[in-house]
């Protein structure tokens, strides 16, 4: 989902585990001749005026976001107004969510793969 009107996040998603826990996640492009889409996924963030500590504190992964097309072509995540990927990669997201404070018993109990297929969109 575009982020509107922000210059630096490109696209704001939610990823909803069992449990009905729910990371919000962001990405953001960084400049130069090797753009990429770093992506953030965080737990139960504060709001409002948060110093970097506290977003650390909250943030379960973080790392380049990838898509794969119907050909398994591997691509960075697309721009706005191009159709949606087919698949989308957190490389490590796994390992990542299961050493977080949103795994476990107050949080998800089964860890997510690395890749999420298209099943819609939500517009």
């Amino acid at each position: 989902t575009p982020a509107g009107t922000s210059a630096t996040i490109t696209n704001a998603f939610r990823m909803i585990l069992d449990n009905n826990t729910v990371l919000d996640g962001i990405a953001m492009w960084t400049e130069g001749s090797a753009a990429r889409p770093h992506g953030s996924l965080m737990y139960k963030c504060p709001t409002g005026d948060v110093t970097g500590e506290e977003l650390a504190a909250c943030t379960v992964w973080e790392g380049v976001v990838y898509s794969a097309d119907e050909k398994g072509a591997v691509g960075l995540l697309p721009a706005e107004g191009v159709d949606a990927p087919k698949s989308l990669i957190f490389p490590d997201l796994g390992p990542s969510l299961e050493m977080s404070a949103a795994y476990g018993p107050a949080g998800f109990s089964k860890v997510p793969w690395d890749i999420f297929v298209l099943k819609g969109c939500q517009e």
